[in-house]
């Protein structure tokens, strides 16, 4: 029985993070979406909400599961039982930078296997941080998220009050 991680931060999970989601989960006997709770970014949604949107999305599928957590990425693979980490790739840059971790992961627990999937083309574009500007400036991003998670979205930039601010590195308004 083959058992995959498929890890991530998913603020917010967007349509990109499901298509290799679900690609991989017929690759696999079991995938454990794992998410992150501490990476070294700011994050729009908690654990606790970043974590329910993922579980909305997978509920009626009984191979996949969804949990939270922290630390080594490779750890949690060897913690759980996974034998492969499931990564996704979207554009040649992702590539460079995978290769690396995969590497450095191979390093640290050498049992754990990296499988890379090439993300559908009509989702090369989507990151988080993409969604999350475009939402952020009040454009619509039902193409990109499913309906909950959309309103997640406008529930934290349009409610009066709520100060959120996105600060891309990268921005789309020029």
């Amino acid at each position: 029985m083959i058992k995959a991680v498929f890890p991530g931060s998913f603020d917010p999970i967007h349509n990109g993070h499901i298509d290799i989601a679900k690609r991989a989960s017929r690759l696999v006997d079991e995938l454990v979406i794992a998410v992150y709770d501490k990476p070294l970014k700011n994050f729009l949604f908690s654990p606790e909400e970043r974590i329910d949107m993922v579980k909305k999305v997978f509920l009626n599928d009984n191979k996949i599961t969804v949990t939270g957590y922290s630390g080594i990425t490779v750890h949690f693979c060897q913690q759980i039982g996974a034998q492969v980490m499931i990564r996704g790739l979207r554009v040649f840059s992702d590539f460079e930078y995978e290769f690396r971790m995969a590497l450095a992961n191979h390093r640290i627990e050498p049992e754990v296997e990296v499988m890379a999937l090439i993300t559908s083309e009509e989702h090369t574009f989507l990151s988080s941080s993409t969604v999350r500007e475009i939402s952020s400036l009040g454009g619509n991003v039902s193409t990109m998220v499913p309906e909950h998670v959309k309103i997640a979205l406008d529930a934290k930039f349009n409610t009066p009050g709520n100060d959120q601010r996105v600060i891309p590195s990268h921005s789309i308004r020029d």
